[in-house]
């Protein structure tokens, strides 16, 4: 329950501070003289958008703030704790609006919201507000005639909300694993080219198949062929000198040790000398030996030297495509190899998320086809509901449908049994109502005048009054088009309601105002240049006068006052 409204710099309003009671409050005054920024305030502290055009002209900011009164038990409480918000049996919100650049600037806006003192948003605090307060205006009036709402009342009536949430739950599951399957298949188109220029390279590499290090031996064995008998001269001369030619110098050297040993045994420190001639005149035998082999090896082939040279030219293609190196090469190949399993992985991952969305669309149907059961179970029941409230609001002969019926398929959407899947359901929900007898029921934005739009809407809260933890409603002239007997059916409809919920309700209707349990009047001055809108609570006496000038207008006869007195008697005043 809404306990005290305290508003500061907020368009015309200064100061203003309003007591609420339980029951049925009424708000009442001339028309522009502000009773709809009671309304705009009270929306700021629910989470409403907040824009520049309500600060106060002259102020820096406006500020809003709201004390309810919350049952220990109820599942506002459990909201309020779960969020980590301190709570208790008063709640306290407040809004802070402030026109970015001082009371010049209009463009840019900025707001705080802090509940029980604690600061969060303002998504947060339109989240908490769907417990605490709902405001129905002529706005609403006007929106009952979009379809785009109905599902949400019929839900709200069935108690489908939970059902809703795990659908929608669902969907989102569904919609994230298309994104990821458009996603994969994207790739996979992609791979296709990809895959084929890979293939192509690993057989240009695997037909040569190098080795590494086969670049530095081809042009070493291509050197050989090139000068084979120059070497072979070479090697030969070379073997001859150290080994086998007269006078070769390992003779030579072999005679000079043989003298060394004799001196050695003479004087033994040259033994070492000659031990190093000796292993000097060793390996100087061992590389006259190898190079005979050499000179013996060496053979000039042009067959051999065309081989080299041809393998040799197609290895420096891959070099200078992949190289320097043929170790570069091989690294190479290797990185395609991984590449291409990868392909296949990821066309197994294609394959995976088909199943995947296969999988969860059955789950997802499963839910929008049991929701869609339970929506047309609910639908009869509460077009029966309506048709009832509407019955006592003076249209007796009118006939409420609620429709239901698959959504219209489009384009590649998601559907289930032909209708288009969306984190609502499958439906498409309308009212449709005949206010006469005989006449097929048809949209309300076809048929229904203003004052019937009013009654509808209130019917449809009537309903839905015991369907949530709502503590309060607030009305803003949802009476419009409306008046006489009518005015007092509507009037009686709202405080009905007021006996299990309190009501705020601001009218024009004096038939209205008269079952109000306490009556505000708002009204409008100017002082030293400036306009103020003010409000406050009517004592009994002063409801007389008020409740006249509703009926009555700018001049007050007596006339007009004894039928406000009588009014206000009716209802047991």
């Amino acid at each position: 329950m809404l306990a005290q409204l305290s508003v500061r710099n907020l368009v015309l309003i200064e100061r203003l501070e309003l007591e609420f009671a339980p029951g049925f409050n009424v708000l009442t005054g001339e028309t522009g003289a502000g009773k709809s920024m009671l309304v705009d305030a009270l929306s700021l502290v629910l989470g409403g958008r907040a824009r520049p055009d309500l600060v106060r002209g002259g102020a820096d900011e406006a500020e809003v703030e709201a004390l309810f009164e919350v049952a220990p038990e109820s599942r506002m409480s459990a909201r309020l704790a779960a969020a980590g918000i301190p709570g208790g049996a008063e709640l306290v919100v407040r809004r802070v609006v402030q026109a970015s650049g001082g009371p010049s600037a209009r463009t840019e806006t900025r707001s705080r919201a802090y509940v029980n003192g604690r600061l969060c948003t303002a998504s947060q605090l339109a989240e908490i507000a769907l417990d605490l307060c709902d405001i129905a205006s002529q706005h609403e009036s006007v929106s009952l005639t979009d379809p785009a709402s109905h599902a949400e009342y019929l839900d709200s009536f069935g108690r489908l909300e939970a059902a809703r949430e795990q659908l929608g739950q669902e969907v989102d599951a569904l919609g994230g694993v298309v994104r990821e399957l458009e996603t994969a298949r994207g790739l996979e188109r992609g791979m296709t080219e990809r895959e084929d220029f890979l293939r192509w390279q690993v057989r240009e590499i695997d037909e040569v198949d190098p080795r590494e290090g086969e670049e530095v031996e081809l042009e070493q064995e291509r050197a050989r062929l090139r000068h084979a008998e120059r070497l072979q001269e070479a090697t030969r001369r070379a073997a001859e000198r150290l080994y086998e030619g007269e006078g070769a110098i390992c003779d030579e050297l072999a005679r000079v040790a043989a003298d060394l040993d004799q001196a050695a045994a003479i004087d033994g420190s040259l033994s070492p000398h000659a031990h190093a001639v000796q292993s000097a005149r060793a390996e100087l035998s061992d590389a006259a030996r190898a190079l005979a082999r050499y000179a013996e090896g060496v053979e000039a082939s042009p067959e051999r030297l065309a081989e080299v040279e041809e393998r040799s030219f197609r290895l420096q293609k891959l070099l200078r495509k992949h190289g320097p190196a043929t170790a570069d090469v091989v690294a190479h190949r290797a990185a395609l190899g991984r590449e291409l399993e990868s392909f296949s992985s990821a066309s197994g991952r294609v394959a995976e998320l088909e199943a995947e969305k296969a999988r969860r669309v059955e789950h997802a149907a499963v839910a929008a086809r049991a929701l869609s059961r339970k929506r047309r179970e609910a639908a009869e029941k509460l077009a029966d509901a309506i048709g009832g409230e509407l019955s006592q609001l003076g249209m007796g002969r009118a006939r409420v449908v609620v429709d239901v019926t698959p959504t219209a398929a489009a384009g590649d959407a998601l559907t289930v049994d032909g209708a288009r899947l969306t984190r609502t359901g499958i439906d498409r929900v309308e009212l449709l109502i005949s206010p006469n007898r005989g006449e097929e029921p048809r949209p309300l934005r076809k048929i229904a005048s203003g004052g019937e739009l009013s009654r509808a809407l209130l019917a449809l809260k009537r309903v839905l009054a015991d369907q949530g933890p709502v503590g309060t409603y607030v009305f803003d002239e949802v009476d419009a088009g409306v008046g006489g007997a009518i005015a007092e059916v509507i009037g009686r409809a709202i405080a009905d309601i007021a006996r299990h919920r309190q009501v705020i309700c601001i009218t024009h209707l004096p038939q209205i105002a008269a079952l109000a349990d306490a009556h505000f009047v708002v009204d409008k001055t100017e002082s030293k240049g400036r306009t103020h809108t003010a409000a406050r609570r009517l004592p009994q006496a002063e409801r007389v006068q008020e409740i006249a000038r509703m009926l009555g207008g700018i001049k007050v006869g007596d006339a007009a006052r004894r039928a406000a007195a009588e009014m206000l008697a009716a209802k047991g005043d």
